[in-house]
Protein backbone atom coordinates (compact mmCIF):
# COMPACT_ATOMS: atom_id res chain seq x y z
CA UNK A 1 0.00 0.00 0.00
CA UNK A 2 1.14 3.52 -0.66
CA UNK A 3 0.97 6.03 2.16
CA UNK A 4 -2.24 7.76 1.04
CA UNK A 5 -4.25 4.50 1.05
CA UNK A 6 -2.70 3.63 4.42
CA UNK A 7 -3.67 6.99 5.89
CA UNK A 8 -7.25 6.85 4.62
CA UNK A 9 -7.94 3.14 5.20
CA UNK A 10 -5.81 2.05 8.16
CA UNK A 11 -6.45 5.17 10.23
CA UNK A 12 -9.51 6.66 8.56
CA UNK A 13 -12.85 5.44 7.27
CA UNK A 14 -11.76 5.03 3.67
CA UNK A 15 -11.44 7.47 0.77
CA UNK A 16 -14.25 9.21 -1.00
CA UNK A 17 -13.90 9.91 -4.73
CA UNK A 18 -11.08 12.40 -5.14
CA UNK A 19 -9.63 12.28 -1.64
CA UNK A 20 -6.99 9.66 -2.45
CA UNK A 21 -5.32 11.99 -4.93
CA UNK A 22 -5.77 15.01 -2.66
CA UNK A 23 -4.13 13.24 0.28
CA UNK A 24 -1.19 11.92 -1.73
CA UNK A 25 0.98 14.98 -1.08
CA UNK A 26 0.84 14.78 2.71
CA UNK A 27 -1.05 11.69 3.94
CA UNK A 28 0.10 12.00 7.54
CA UNK A 29 -0.83 15.67 7.51
CA UNK A 30 -4.44 14.83 6.69
CA UNK A 31 -4.61 12.75 9.86
CA UNK A 32 -2.76 15.31 11.96
CA UNK A 33 -5.05 18.09 10.79
CA UNK A 34 -8.13 16.25 12.08
CA UNK A 35 -6.55 15.85 15.50
CA UNK A 36 -5.24 19.40 15.77
CA UNK A 37 -8.56 20.85 14.54
CA UNK A 38 -10.40 18.91 17.27
CA UNK A 39 -12.78 17.81 14.53
CA UNK A 40 -15.14 15.76 16.69
CA UNK A 41 -18.68 15.39 15.36
CA UNK A 42 -21.23 16.21 18.09
CA UNK A 43 -24.72 15.24 16.87
CA UNK A 44 -27.50 17.18 18.56
CA UNK A 45 -30.05 14.70 19.85
CA UNK A 46 -32.03 14.34 23.09
CA UNK A 47 -29.88 13.55 26.13
CA UNK A 48 -29.93 10.53 28.41
CA UNK A 49 -32.33 11.98 30.96
CA UNK A 50 -34.81 12.97 28.24
CA UNK A 51 -34.87 9.60 26.48
CA UNK A 52 -35.14 7.74 29.79
CA UNK A 53 -38.08 9.99 30.61
CA UNK A 54 -39.69 9.15 27.26
CA UNK A 55 -39.17 5.44 27.91
CA UNK A 56 -40.77 5.68 31.34
CA UNK A 57 -43.68 7.67 29.92
CA UNK A 58 -44.24 5.00 27.26
CA UNK A 59 -44.22 2.27 29.90
CA UNK A 60 -46.72 4.26 31.95
CA UNK A 61 -49.04 4.68 28.96
CA UNK A 62 -48.87 0.97 28.21
CA UNK A 63 -49.71 0.08 31.82
CA UNK A 64 -52.67 2.42 31.73
CA UNK A 65 -53.87 0.96 28.42
CA UNK A 66 -53.67 -2.57 29.79
CA UNK A 67 -55.54 -1.54 32.91
CA UNK A 68 -58.38 -0.18 30.77
CA UNK A 69 -58.82 -3.43 28.85
CA UNK A 70 -61.78 -5.65 29.82
CA UNK A 71 -60.93 -8.34 32.32
CA UNK A 72 -62.87 -11.01 30.40
CA UNK A 73 -60.83 -13.44 28.29
CA UNK A 74 -60.63 -13.07 24.54
CA UNK A 75 -62.94 -15.27 22.44
CA UNK A 76 -62.05 -18.97 22.25
CA UNK A 77 -59.43 -18.49 24.94
CA UNK A 78 -57.05 -16.66 22.59
CA UNK A 79 -54.55 -14.24 24.07
CA UNK A 80 -55.80 -10.67 24.09
CA UNK A 81 -53.61 -8.52 21.81
CA UNK A 82 -51.46 -5.77 23.26
CA UNK A 83 -52.57 -2.19 22.62
CA UNK A 84 -51.62 -1.19 19.07
CA UNK A 85 -49.05 1.56 18.53
CA UNK A 86 -49.54 4.24 15.91
CA UNK A 87 -45.80 4.98 15.81
CA UNK A 88 -42.49 3.23 16.55
CA UNK A 89 -41.69 2.50 20.17
CA UNK A 90 -39.35 4.84 22.02
CA UNK A 91 -36.44 2.35 21.88
CA UNK A 92 -36.90 1.85 18.13
CA UNK A 93 -37.18 5.55 17.38
CA UNK A 94 -34.28 6.66 19.58
CA UNK A 95 -31.97 3.85 18.46
CA UNK A 96 -32.65 4.58 14.78
CA UNK A 97 -32.12 8.34 15.23
CA UNK A 98 -28.81 7.75 17.03
CA UNK A 99 -27.72 5.29 14.34
CA UNK A 100 -28.56 7.79 11.59
CA UNK A 101 -26.53 10.50 13.36
CA UNK A 102 -23.53 8.22 13.80
CA UNK A 103 -23.67 7.15 10.16
CA UNK A 104 -23.97 10.75 8.97
CA UNK A 105 -20.89 11.72 11.00
CA UNK A 106 -18.93 8.84 9.48
CA UNK A 107 -19.90 9.71 5.92
CA UNK A 108 -19.21 13.43 6.36
CA UNK A 109 -15.77 13.12 8.00
CA UNK A 110 -12.95 14.29 5.69
CA UNK A 111 -10.72 11.38 6.72
CA UNK A 112 -12.48 9.76 9.64
CA UNK A 113 -9.48 9.31 11.95
CA UNK A 114 -11.23 11.03 14.85
CA UNK A 115 -14.41 9.10 14.13
CA UNK A 116 -12.42 5.86 14.21
CA UNK A 117 -11.07 6.89 17.60
CA UNK A 118 -14.64 7.45 18.80
CA UNK A 119 -15.53 3.95 17.65
CA UNK A 120 -12.44 2.50 19.31
CA UNK A 121 -13.21 4.05 22.68
CA UNK A 122 -16.91 3.25 22.42
CA UNK A 123 -15.99 -0.41 21.94
CA UNK A 124 -13.38 -0.25 24.71
CA UNK A 125 -16.05 0.99 27.13
CA UNK A 126 -18.73 -1.24 25.66
CA UNK A 127 -22.39 -1.23 26.61
CA UNK A 128 -24.91 -3.45 24.83
CA UNK A 129 -28.39 -2.59 23.63
CA UNK A 130 -29.25 -6.26 24.14
CA UNK A 131 -29.35 -5.63 27.90
CA UNK A 132 -32.85 -4.17 27.64
CA UNK A 133 -34.85 -1.14 26.66
CA UNK A 134 -33.05 1.26 29.00
CA UNK A 135 -29.61 0.56 27.56
CA UNK A 136 -31.03 0.47 24.04
CA UNK A 137 -32.27 4.06 24.32
CA UNK A 138 -29.05 5.12 26.07
CA UNK A 139 -26.38 3.48 23.89
CA UNK A 140 -26.12 6.31 21.38
CA UNK A 141 -26.36 9.00 24.05
CA UNK A 142 -23.60 7.23 25.97
CA UNK A 143 -21.28 7.58 23.00
CA UNK A 144 -22.26 11.23 22.49
CA UNK A 145 -22.03 12.22 26.16
CA UNK A 146 -19.22 10.09 27.60
CA UNK A 147 -16.95 9.33 24.62
CA UNK A 148 -17.09 12.13 22.04
CA UNK A 149 -16.44 15.08 24.41
CA UNK A 150 -13.29 13.39 25.73
CA UNK A 151 -11.96 11.50 22.69
CA UNK A 152 -9.14 14.06 22.31
CA UNK A 153 -8.97 14.95 25.99
CA UNK A 154 -7.68 13.16 29.08
CA UNK A 155 -8.28 9.47 29.66
CA UNK A 156 -9.11 10.21 33.30
CA UNK A 157 -11.94 12.53 32.24
CA UNK A 158 -13.34 9.96 29.82
CA UNK A 159 -13.15 7.23 32.45
CA UNK A 160 -15.06 9.34 34.98
CA UNK A 161 -17.70 10.24 32.38
CA UNK A 162 -18.12 6.60 31.38
CA UNK A 163 -18.44 5.14 34.86
CA UNK A 164 -20.97 7.76 35.96
CA UNK A 165 -23.12 7.50 32.84
CA UNK A 166 -26.58 5.95 33.27
CA UNK A 167 -25.92 3.51 30.41
CA UNK A 168 -22.88 1.96 32.13
CA UNK A 169 -24.45 1.96 35.59
CA UNK A 170 -27.51 0.14 34.25
CA UNK A 171 -25.64 -2.17 31.86
CA UNK A 172 -23.29 -3.50 34.54
CA UNK A 173 -25.97 -3.61 37.25
CA UNK A 174 -24.46 -1.07 39.61
CA UNK A 175 -27.94 0.38 40.12
CA UNK A 176 -28.66 -2.86 42.00
CA UNK A 177 -25.51 -2.89 44.12
CA UNK A 178 -26.09 -2.25 47.82
CA UNK A 179 -23.48 -2.25 50.57
CA UNK A 180 -24.26 -5.16 52.93
CA UNK A 181 -23.55 -2.98 55.98
CA UNK A 182 -25.26 0.12 54.61
CA UNK A 183 -28.61 1.22 56.07
CA UNK A 184 -30.42 -0.13 52.99
CA UNK A 185 -28.42 -3.35 53.01
CA UNK A 186 -29.21 -4.09 56.65
CA UNK A 187 -32.86 -3.22 56.14
CA UNK A 188 -33.48 -5.03 52.85
CA UNK A 189 -30.95 -7.82 52.92
CA UNK A 190 -29.69 -6.87 49.46
CA UNK A 191 -26.03 -7.23 48.59
CA UNK A 192 -23.04 -6.28 46.53
CA UNK A 193 -22.87 -6.51 42.74
CA UNK A 194 -19.28 -6.67 41.48
CA UNK A 195 -19.90 -6.41 37.73
CA UNK A 196 -18.93 -2.76 37.26
CA UNK A 197 -15.93 -2.99 39.57
CA UNK A 198 -14.60 -6.09 37.82
CA UNK A 199 -14.91 -4.61 34.34
CA UNK A 200 -13.33 -1.32 35.39
CA UNK A 201 -10.23 -3.20 36.51
CA UNK A 202 -10.13 -5.95 33.89
CA UNK A 203 -11.34 -4.13 30.77
CA UNK A 204 -11.42 -0.37 31.27
CA UNK A 205 -8.12 0.32 33.06
CA UNK A 206 -5.46 -2.12 34.32
CA UNK A 207 -6.17 -5.10 32.08
CA UNK A 208 -6.35 -8.76 33.01
CA UNK A 209 -2.61 -8.82 33.80
CA UNK A 210 -2.71 -5.52 35.69
CA UNK A 211 -1.76 -6.90 39.09
CA UNK A 212 -5.09 -6.69 40.90
CA UNK A 213 -6.86 -9.48 42.79
CA UNK A 214 -10.33 -10.47 43.91
CA UNK A 215 -9.97 -8.41 47.08
CA UNK A 216 -9.46 -5.31 44.92
CA UNK A 217 -12.59 -6.13 42.93
CA UNK A 218 -14.64 -6.46 46.11
CA UNK A 219 -13.23 -3.27 47.61
CA UNK A 220 -13.91 -1.30 44.44
CA UNK A 221 -17.44 -2.70 44.35
CA UNK A 222 -17.93 -1.48 47.93
CA UNK A 223 -16.66 1.97 46.94
CA UNK A 224 -19.15 2.11 44.05
CA UNK A 225 -22.19 1.10 46.10
CA UNK A 226 -24.75 3.87 45.95
CA UNK A 227 -23.68 5.03 42.47
CA UNK A 228 -27.00 4.91 40.67
CA UNK A 229 -29.46 6.60 38.30
CA UNK A 230 -32.12 8.88 39.76
CA UNK A 231 -35.68 7.62 39.44
CA UNK A 232 -38.91 9.41 38.65
CA UNK A 233 -39.42 10.42 42.28
CA UNK A 234 -36.28 12.60 41.99
CA UNK A 235 -35.29 12.07 45.62
CA UNK A 236 -31.59 12.24 44.71
CA UNK A 237 -31.75 14.76 41.85
CA UNK A 238 -33.13 15.17 38.36
CA UNK A 239 -34.68 11.99 36.97
CA UNK A 240 -32.45 9.94 34.67
CA UNK A 241 -29.13 11.39 35.85
CA UNK A 242 -26.19 10.05 37.83
CA UNK A 243 -26.56 10.31 41.59
CA UNK A 244 -25.08 8.82 44.74
CA UNK A 245 -27.38 7.28 47.32
CA UNK A 246 -25.56 7.43 50.67
CA UNK A 247 -28.07 5.02 52.21
CA UNK A 248 -26.79 2.30 49.86
CA UNK A 249 -23.08 2.98 50.28
CA UNK A 250 -20.92 0.49 52.16
CA UNK A 251 -19.42 2.46 55.08
CA UNK A 252 -15.72 2.65 55.89
CA UNK A 253 -12.42 2.91 54.06
CA UNK A 254 -11.75 0.41 51.27
CA UNK A 255 -8.30 -0.57 49.94
CA UNK A 256 -7.66 -0.92 46.20
CA UNK A 257 -4.12 -1.87 45.12
CA UNK A 258 -2.98 -1.34 48.73
CA UNK A 259 -4.30 2.24 48.90
CA UNK A 260 -7.19 2.88 51.29
CA UNK A 261 -9.91 5.22 50.04
CA UNK A 262 -12.01 7.14 52.56
CA UNK A 263 -14.47 10.00 52.39
CA UNK A 264 -17.96 10.21 50.93
CA UNK A 265 -19.25 7.65 48.45
CA UNK A 266 -18.63 9.95 45.51
CA UNK A 267 -15.22 11.14 46.76
CA UNK A 268 -14.01 7.56 47.19
CA UNK A 269 -15.16 6.53 43.73
CA UNK A 270 -13.74 9.51 41.88
CA UNK A 271 -10.41 9.21 43.71
CA UNK A 272 -9.94 5.55 42.85
CA UNK A 273 -10.93 6.11 39.21
CA UNK A 274 -8.40 8.92 38.98
CA UNK A 275 -5.67 6.68 40.39
CA UNK A 276 -6.55 3.83 38.04
CA UNK A 277 -6.51 6.18 35.04
CA UNK A 278 -2.90 7.12 35.83
CA UNK A 279 -1.63 3.65 36.74
CA UNK A 280 1.28 2.26 34.65
CA UNK A 281 -0.67 -0.94 33.99
CA UNK A 282 -3.46 1.13 32.46
CA UNK A 283 -0.96 2.84 30.16
CA UNK A 284 0.35 -0.56 29.07
CA UNK A 285 -3.15 -1.97 28.54
CA UNK A 286 -4.37 1.02 26.51
CA UNK A 287 -1.19 1.23 24.42
CA UNK A 288 -1.39 -2.43 23.45
CA UNK A 289 -5.07 -2.26 22.63
CA UNK A 290 -4.73 0.89 20.50
CA UNK A 291 -1.80 -0.54 18.54
CA UNK A 292 -3.63 -3.83 18.08
CA UNK A 293 -6.71 -2.05 16.73
CA UNK A 294 -4.98 0.15 14.18
CA UNK A 295 -1.82 -1.73 13.20
CA UNK A 296 -1.75 -5.50 13.79
CA UNK A 297 -3.18 -8.27 15.94
CA UNK A 298 0.35 -8.68 17.28
CA UNK A 299 1.64 -5.11 17.23
CA UNK A 300 5.38 -4.37 17.27
CA UNK A 301 6.60 -4.19 20.90
CA UNK A 302 8.50 -0.98 20.12
CA UNK A 303 5.26 0.70 19.04
CA UNK A 304 3.42 -0.42 22.17
CA UNK A 305 6.29 0.79 24.37
CA UNK A 306 6.31 4.18 22.64
CA UNK A 307 2.55 4.64 23.09
CA UNK A 308 2.78 3.54 26.72
CA UNK A 309 5.47 6.14 27.37
CA UNK A 310 3.43 8.91 25.72
CA UNK A 311 0.37 7.97 27.78
CA UNK A 312 2.35 8.24 31.01
CA UNK A 313 4.34 11.34 30.05
CA UNK A 314 1.24 13.31 28.97
CA UNK A 315 -1.03 12.25 31.84
CA UNK A 316 -3.25 10.26 29.49
CA UNK A 317 -3.63 12.92 26.79
CA UNK A 318 -5.55 11.02 24.11
CA UNK A 319 -4.82 13.54 21.35
CA UNK A 320 -1.09 13.17 22.04
CA UNK A 321 -1.53 9.40 22.00
CA UNK A 322 -3.26 9.52 18.60
CA UNK A 323 -0.50 11.75 17.20
CA UNK A 324 2.16 9.40 18.56
CA UNK A 325 0.45 6.51 16.80
CA UNK A 326 0.53 8.12 13.35
CA UNK A 327 4.07 9.43 13.86
CA UNK A 328 5.41 5.94 14.60
CA UNK A 329 7.17 4.32 11.62
CA UNK A 330 5.86 0.89 12.66
CA UNK A 331 2.30 2.10 12.04
CA UNK A 332 3.02 2.61 8.33
CA UNK A 333 4.08 -0.93 7.50
CA UNK A 334 3.10 -1.31 3.81
CA UNK A 335 1.51 -4.76 4.14
CA UNK A 336 -1.98 -4.45 5.66
CA UNK A 337 -2.30 -6.74 8.68
CA UNK A 338 -5.90 -6.03 9.74
CA UNK A 339 -9.26 -6.91 8.22
CA UNK A 340 -11.92 -4.23 8.26
CA UNK A 341 -14.64 -4.93 10.78
CA UNK A 342 -18.19 -5.08 9.38
CA UNK A 343 -18.96 -1.46 10.21
CA UNK A 344 -15.62 -0.31 8.77
CA UNK A 345 -16.35 -2.26 5.59
CA UNK A 346 -19.90 -0.95 5.16
CA UNK A 347 -18.97 2.67 5.87
CA UNK A 348 -15.89 2.52 3.62
CA UNK A 349 -18.05 1.14 0.81
CA UNK A 350 -20.70 3.82 1.28
CA UNK A 351 -18.07 6.59 1.32
CA UNK A 352 -16.55 5.23 -1.87
CA UNK A 353 -19.77 4.56 -3.75
CA UNK A 354 -22.04 7.51 -3.26
CA UNK A 355 -22.41 10.82 -1.40
CA UNK A 356 -26.14 10.22 -0.89
CA UNK A 357 -27.14 9.24 2.65
CA UNK A 358 -28.39 5.64 2.80
CA UNK A 359 -31.40 4.37 4.70
CA UNK A 360 -30.18 3.79 8.29
CA UNK A 361 -32.45 0.75 8.56
CA UNK A 362 -30.67 -0.93 5.65
CA UNK A 363 -27.28 -0.21 7.20
CA UNK A 364 -28.40 -1.57 10.57
CA UNK A 365 -29.69 -4.70 8.85
CA UNK A 366 -26.39 -5.18 7.03
CA UNK A 367 -24.39 -4.80 10.25
CA UNK A 368 -26.60 -7.33 12.04
CA UNK A 369 -26.22 -9.81 9.17
CA UNK A 370 -22.44 -9.33 9.28
CA UNK A 371 -22.29 -10.06 13.01
CA UNK A 372 -21.70 -6.56 14.34
CA UNK A 373 -25.11 -5.09 15.25
CA UNK A 374 -24.63 -1.46 16.23
CA UNK A 375 -23.98 -0.94 19.97
CA UNK A 376 -24.82 -4.58 20.64
CA UNK A 377 -21.57 -6.42 21.42
CA UNK A 378 -21.81 -9.91 22.93
CA UNK A 379 -20.35 -8.78 26.26
CA UNK A 380 -18.62 -6.01 28.21
CA UNK A 381 -15.36 -6.72 26.37
CA UNK A 382 -16.93 -5.34 23.18
CA UNK A 383 -16.68 -6.72 19.67
CA UNK A 384 -13.57 -8.73 18.79
CA UNK A 385 -10.69 -6.89 17.18
CA UNK A 386 -8.71 -9.54 15.33
CA UNK A 387 -8.50 -11.02 11.86
CA UNK A 388 -9.84 -14.43 12.88
CA UNK A 389 -13.11 -12.92 14.11
CA UNK A 390 -14.04 -11.27 10.81
CA UNK A 391 -12.22 -13.15 8.03
CA UNK A 392 -14.31 -16.33 8.27
CA UNK A 393 -15.68 -18.07 5.15
CA UNK A 394 -19.27 -17.44 6.24
CA UNK A 395 -18.48 -13.82 7.08
CA UNK A 396 -16.91 -13.23 3.67
CA UNK A 397 -19.90 -14.81 1.93
CA UNK A 398 -22.20 -12.41 3.78
CA UNK A 399 -19.93 -9.50 2.84
CA UNK A 400 -20.33 -10.45 -0.80
CA UNK A 401 -24.12 -10.39 -0.40
CA UNK A 402 -23.91 -6.97 1.27
CA UNK A 403 -21.53 -5.69 -1.42
CA UNK A 404 -23.99 -6.73 -4.12
CA UNK A 405 -26.74 -4.74 -2.39
CA UNK A 406 -24.50 -1.70 -1.91
CA UNK A 407 -23.41 -1.45 -5.54
CA UNK A 408 -27.06 -1.27 -6.58
CA UNK A 409 -26.75 2.39 -5.56
CA UNK A 410 -24.41 2.98 -8.54
CA UNK A 411 -25.09 0.20 -11.04
CA UNK A 412 -23.64 2.13 -13.99
CA UNK A 413 -20.43 3.33 -12.34
CA UNK A 414 -17.16 2.36 -14.02
CA UNK A 415 -15.51 -0.25 -11.74
CA UNK A 416 -12.00 0.44 -13.07
CA UNK A 417 -12.40 4.13 -12.37
CA UNK A 418 -13.71 3.16 -8.94
CA UNK A 419 -10.48 1.22 -8.33
CA UNK A 420 -8.42 4.27 -9.28
CA UNK A 421 -10.47 6.56 -7.03
CA UNK A 422 -10.55 4.28 -4.00
CA UNK A 423 -7.45 2.06 -4.14
CA UNK A 424 -5.17 3.82 -6.61
CA UNK A 425 -1.76 2.21 -6.93
CA UNK A 426 -2.66 -0.21 -4.14
CA UNK A 427 -4.97 -2.12 -6.51
CA UNK A 428 -3.09 -5.22 -7.65
CA UNK A 429 -2.90 -6.51 -11.21
CA UNK A 430 -4.95 -9.53 -10.10
CA UNK A 431 -7.73 -7.31 -8.79
CA UNK A 432 -7.78 -5.17 -11.93
CA UNK A 433 -7.91 -8.28 -14.09
CA UNK A 434 -10.79 -9.73 -12.07
CA UNK A 435 -12.73 -6.47 -12.36
CA UNK A 436 -12.17 -6.35 -16.14
CA UNK A 437 -13.54 -9.88 -16.52
CA UNK A 438 -16.79 -9.00 -14.73
CA UNK A 439 -19.91 -9.57 -16.83
CA UNK A 440 -21.56 -6.33 -15.68
CA UNK A 441 -20.45 -3.06 -14.15
CA UNK A 442 -22.34 -3.87 -10.95
CA UNK A 443 -20.52 -7.19 -10.71
CA UNK A 444 -17.22 -5.40 -11.28
CA UNK A 445 -17.97 -2.99 -8.44
CA UNK A 446 -18.84 -5.87 -6.11
CA UNK A 447 -15.57 -7.60 -7.01
CA UNK A 448 -13.70 -4.38 -6.24
CA UNK A 449 -15.37 -4.13 -2.83
CA UNK A 450 -14.41 -7.73 -2.06
CA UNK A 451 -10.80 -7.30 -3.20
CA UNK A 452 -8.19 -8.00 -0.51
CA UNK A 453 -6.92 -4.43 -0.92
CA UNK A 454 -10.35 -3.10 0.08
CA UNK A 455 -11.10 -5.66 2.80
CA UNK A 456 -7.77 -5.19 4.52
CA UNK A 457 -6.25 -2.15 6.09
Amino acid sequence: MTTAPIALARFGLGPRPGTLAAAAGDPRGWLTDEIRARAVAMPELPGSAEVLGELRAQARREREARAMQPASPAPDGAARPSPARDEPSVPQRVYRAEAAARLAAALAAPVGFVERLVWFWSNHFAVSAAKGQSVRVLAGAFEREAIRPHVLGRFAAMLAAVETHPAMLIYLDNVQSVGPSSPAGRRRGRGLNENLAREILELHTLGVEGGYGQADVTSLACILTGWTVTGEAERLGSAGTFAVNPAWHEPGAHPVLSVAYDGSAEEQGRAVLDALARHPATARHIAGKLARHFVADRPPPALVARLERVFLDTDGDLAALALALIEAPEAWEPTPAKVRSPIEFVVAALRALSPAAPDPGQVLGALAALGQPLWTPPGPNGFPDNVDAWATPEGMKTRLDVAARLVARLPDADPLRFLDDVLGAAASDETRSAVRRAETRAQGLAIALMAPEFQRR
